[in-house]
């Protein structure tokens, strides 16, 4: 058993932050059309699992950590390019995208 599955047994399943929303994951293109209505400021996620399939090369487990750098590169510029910044939560198995506030 992981870490990660440990917490979950634990704790349960980690809610979504009430000022976060569900993206859809399914494709970039459905991603940044999810990130285009949001207004600056706004918080949104998608599984770990769909950012990996999306941006990164590497197995689910392995995306986005220190041998990722591709991965990481890939999901910032595409946050980068649609005016937002990128958070990881692996506990959580989610990745976050906030609007610029700017």
């Amino acid at each position: 058993m992981g870490i990660r599955s440990f917490i979950r047994l634990i704790f349960g399943a980690v809610p979504a932050p009430p000022d976060a929303t569900r993206l859809d994951g399914t494709s970039e293109g459905a991603l940044a059309r999810s990130l285009s209505k949001f207004s600056p400021g706004k918080r949104g996620w998608i599984t770990s699992a769909e950012a990996s399939i999306l941006f990164s090369n590497k197995d689910a487990q392995y995306a986005f950590g220190e041998t990722d750098r591709d991965g990481r590169r890939n999901i910032e510029t595409f946050a980068a390019q649609h005016g937002s910044v990128v958070t990881f939560m692996p506990v959580e198995s989610r990745v976050y995208f906030q609007r610029d506030p700017t």
